[in-house]
Order: C-alpha cells, then sequence, then structure tokens
C-alpha cells in the first residue's frame, strides 16, 4: 500500500506531461502534497521545477499540458493565475515585485483596491483590513508606511501577506530567500512556521538544502522531468538529496582539502579605506592571503564586503597599500589588476557579468582575446578549441558555442563567468556570492572546483551571504560589520553562532559610542 494511500492531500499533479517545441520538460510527473505540510521542491535547473510551478499557478493554463491537477481533493483546470488564485493557491514568486512609491496597504491589496466594495476605495477600511493580515502574520508594519523605507526581507514579507489575502490553502514559494541574510531568513521561517500552524499547505522551492533540513517537512526530487524520489523528514541528509538530484554519488555537502594551507603570502592588504558615495564603506582593513588559501569573507548584506573586492580589484578608489607576491602594487582599474593576476566573479552575473548580446563562447573569450590571436586577427579555429575545452572541464551544459546565453541555467551561467575568469590562469580569485542563483548539484560542482583550485595553489577570497558555505569552505573566516573587519578564526575555531556574536557585539558596541 503507498504510505500517502490514508493520507489527506492538498495538491495532487498526476501523470503531468509538457512539453516546449517538441522537447519534453515534464514526463509523466507525479507530486503529492499533504495537507497542511512545509513541502520542498528540489531538483537541479532544468529538471522541470519552474514549469511544474507555473502549471501549479495556472501560467501554463489547462490544455497546454497533460496530465490532472487536484487541489483538496477536487479535479481543477486553472486558465490563468488569477483562477488559480481564486481556487486557493497562493504564490510568491523570486523576484521581489513591489510598488515603491504606494504604501505597505495598498501593495498588499494591489489589484483589489475595492476594498470597500464601491467604485471608490474605503481607505480606512483599506488599512484596517491590511492590519488583520499583518497581525494574523506577526508582521510589525504599519499599513500607512511608504514601501520604500522596507528592507529586502520585510519586501519579501510583504509579498506574503499580498499572497494571503485571497486566504489561499496552498501557497508556492519560488526562493524566497534568495535575496535575504542568514538573521532575516530567521524571521522569515517564523511567519512560514506561523502559517503551517494554520494550516496553511506550502510547496518550497529553494537550491539551499540546509534550508529544507531547517524548515521542511518532506521533499520531492525532480530529475530529468519526473519526480525521482520522495523523501521524508526524518530521511533529510544533504549528500543524499544532492545524489538523489544529480544522480551521481556525493558523500557530502563540502568537499575535503587534500593539502594544508602553508605557502608563501600571496596578497597583503594594509589599512585600506573606501569612500564610495560619500561615505566611508571600508574602514582600517588589514589582511594577507596566502597561496593555495580560500580566504572567507562572512557578514551581514551592506557590511562593506563587496566594495572590498571591488577595490582590490580596481573598480572603485581606495587608500591603504596593496601588496602582490611581496611588492607594493598600485591597483587603480580591473586590467592592472588582471595583469597582476587577480580575477573577480561579481555577485550580479546578468548585470556585471554576462553579455546577453553575445554567443556562449564569447562570453568566455571576451577579454582573453590576446592569447587567441595574431597581429590582432582572432585565430577561429584556436577560439573554438578553447572554448570547447572550457565548456568540457566545467561541465557546461549547452548545445554548442554559439548556443544563446539567455537560455541557459542560472548554474550554467555562472559556470561561464568562472570559464572566462579560469582562462586567464589567475594566481589570486575574487569571488562575490559565487554560488547566488544556482541549483544545489551546481553549487556542489562549484565547492569541488574552489577546492580544486585551492590545492592547485591558486589564492581565493570567498565572500558569501551563506554562513554555512563560507564555514565550509574557507581556510580561515574573516568577519565584517559595517566596513571593519571584527573577528578572524581558523578552520575548525567558530561556527555560525561565533559569526552572529560578532556582528551582534560590533553592532552593539558601535550603538554605544554613537
Amino acid at each position: 500500500m503507498d504510505r500517502l494511500d490514508n493520507v489527506v492531500l492538498a495538491v495532487e499533479a498526476l501523470g503531468i506531461r509538457k512539453d516546449f517545441a517538441g522537447v519534453p520538460v515534464l514526463r509523466g510527473c507525479n507530486l503529492r502534497i499533504r495537507r497542511g505540510e512545509i513541502h520542498a521542491l528540489l531538483g537541479q535547473n532544468g529538471a522541470g521545477k519552474s514549469t511544474l510551478v507555473k502549471i501549479l499557478n495556472g501560467v501554463h493554463p489547462h490544455g497546454t499540458f497533460q496530465g490532472e491537477l487536484r487541489v483538496d481533493s477536487r479535479p481543477v483546470a486553472f486558465r490563468s493565475p488569477a483562477q488559480a488564485r481564486e481556487q486557493g493557491v497562493g504564490y510568491v514568486p523570486q523576484e521581489i515585485e513591489v510598488i515603491e512609491n504606494l504604501s505597505v496597504a495598498e501593495n498588499i491589496f494591489a489589484g483589489l483596491m475595492r476594498a470597500g466594495g464601491r467604485s471608490r476605495v474605503d481607505w480606512r477600511e483599506l488599512n484596517r483590513q491590511a492590519a488583520t493580515v499583518l497581525a494574523e502574520l506577526g508582521l510589525p508594519f504599519e499599513p500607512s508606511a511608504s514601501v520604500a523605507s522596507l528592507s529586502a526581507a520585510q519586501r519579501q514579507l510583504l509579498m506574503i501577506a499580498r499572497a494571503m489575502v485571497a486566504r489561499p490553502s496552498v501557497l508556492l514559494l519560488d526562493e524566497p530567500t534568495a535575496s535575504l541574510s542568514s538573521s532575516e531568513t530567521e524571521k522569515f521561517f517564523a511567519v512560514l512556521k506561523t502559517l503551517s500552524a494554520r494550516h496553511t499547505t506550502m510547496i518550497y522551492i529553494t537550491h539551499r538544502l540546509p534550508e529544507v533540513v531547517a524548515l521542511c517537512d518532506r521533499a520531492s526530487v525532480l530529475r530529468d522531468g519526473t519526480v525521482s524520489e520522495e523523501v521524508e523528514r526524518h530521511d533529510f541528509n544533504i549528500a543524499k538529496l544532492l545524489t538523489s538530484m544529480s544522480g551521481l554519488k556525493v558523500d557530502s555537502q563540502f568537499p575535503q582539502r587534500r593539502t594544508a594551507v602553508n605557502g608563501p603570502t600571496k596578497m597583503n592588504v594594509e589599512s585600506l579605506f573606501v569612500l564610495h558615495q560619500g561615505r566611508t564603506r571600508v574602514r582600517d582593513v588589514s589582511f594577507e592571503l596566502k597561496r593555495g588559501e580560500i580566504l572567507g569573507i562572512g557578514g551581514l548584506l551592506g557590511s562593506g564586503r563587496t566594495k572590498l573586492l571591488n577595490a582590490i580589484y580596481g573598480y572603485l578608489p581606495h587608500t591603504g597599500k596593496i601588496f602582490v607576491d611581496g611588492r607594493e602594487r598600485s591597483i587603480d582599474s580591473p586590467r592592472a589588476a588582471r595583469t597582476l593576476g587577480l580575477a573577480l566573479i561579481t555577485e550580479d552575473r546578468r548585470n556585471d557579468g554576462l553579455l546577453f548580446n553575445l554567443p556562449l563562447g564569447a562570453n568566455i573569450t571576451i577579454g582573453n582575446l590576446e592569447a587567441l590571436s595574431t597581429v590582432g586577427v582572432v585565430r577561429s579555429a584556436a577560439e573554438r578549441r578553447s572554448v570547447l575545452r572550457q565548456m568540457q572541464d566545467l561541465k557546461v551544459k549547452a548545445s554548442s558555442p554559439e548556443a544563446t546565453v539567455a537560455h541557459l541555467s542560472g548554474g550554467n551561467q555562472q559556470k561561464l563567468l568562472f570559464a572566462r575568469a579560469l582562462m586567464r590562469v589567475p594566481r589570486i580569485l575574487l569571488l562575490d556570492e559565487p554560488t547566488k542563483g544556482v541549483d544545489a548539484a551546481t553549487r556542489h560542482q562549484i565547492y569541488r572546483l574552489l577546492v580544486d583550485l585551492a590545492d592547485w595553489g591558486l589564492a581565493v577570497i570567498l565572500v558569501s551571504s551563506e554562513l554555512e558555505e563560507v564555514l565550509g569552505l574557507a581556510d580561515r573566516v574573516l568577519v565584517m560589520v559595517e566596513g571593519r573587519i571584527v573577528d578572524e578564526f581558523k578552520r575548525g575555531e567558530g561556527d555560525e553562532a561565533r559569526i552572529v556574536r560578532s556582528v551582534s557585539l560590533a553592532q552593539s558596541w558601535r550603538e554605544a559610542v554613537t
């Protein structure tokens, strides 16, 4: 007997098949969600998660796919997202979609502004109903407050409030913590647990497996367009989930170093200050980086970590001293940084990294064409061989070097940036949120790559908002608060609690002296 036969199900997707231009994306997918649970939907980019969610949300309407949907045991045939919402399915997208020049209440009821049932908005009733929704979720916002004053985390919670206006029995959450820090994520989880206690069923799409372990009751893993495994909470194990998602044996989330860090110092930074847009963003920062070391930098969003990397790479003017291989260097531009063997992978690959008007191959070789040219003319055959080698080494999944970048998954797009950076054979690699927006299996590939690069002697500075990532990869960790280094420890000497404690103590001290 199926272990779900006697369980009340909130959502059933039965035999779902969907293709695009004849290419199958979902292949007889079966998804079953118990009523009242927080259910993780996992899978690599391209596994079919987004397509399945769009079917559940009515974006892909009934008739464009094969199979059957049921909500609360009744068959449904959604023709649009609005119809899905009317029948009890709410949706919170990954992208934060708020209207900054409107109030909290206006954003909650966006598209439903006839709160009083008349042609004119009853503002008092609108604010009263908004206050009720906010109170039920435990959100300390004033209905009349401007959304422009809210943080990213508060805006994400506001989107949940908007979704809950329709009193959905099922709530779809697509990468809801992508822009949140660790502390903000904890507050966000508290709201979700409140909803779960009130029997709201949630389907939680995420690439962050520690969140699954911390929050979810059960998980379904999609691979190649079908549910390959259903995992109960008591069987949650990150290595097991990674194996199920990729189809390859994974023993642990973070690869182990094969060599100890005992090489010479590659870089020294002394008393670095960065002034940007009228404010001091980095204050008196000093550290050293050794050959073959992964140096992690942890801290909250806005702590100055990105500005530090951009200053070292020559994007931002700075004062202080930077030594590379024992000699003081003037790094006043990215060109100067590249000449010294530095490479940077930025946080925002869409705006600062990839060139969507160029094909895949050109995105790898751009900036690296000198080695592929003779008297200023690019050797096409050499360029193609180099691109194919990079694609093979980094396991980039694409049809050819001429493929369109926009059609690649987030993980494959990120691999292009690594390919471009590594093609120059750098000696120092600066990484700003290198796994942002990539699936868990690709994250593991990136982790393996970083550890291998360090074992081969590359010096790495890793900035990440995910403390577990910093702790799992770094040989040494620096903690930044408001542009300053407030703590430093080696692998095994600290944990997430120590980082959080260091941040809290530094912030408390700053408040006391100001």
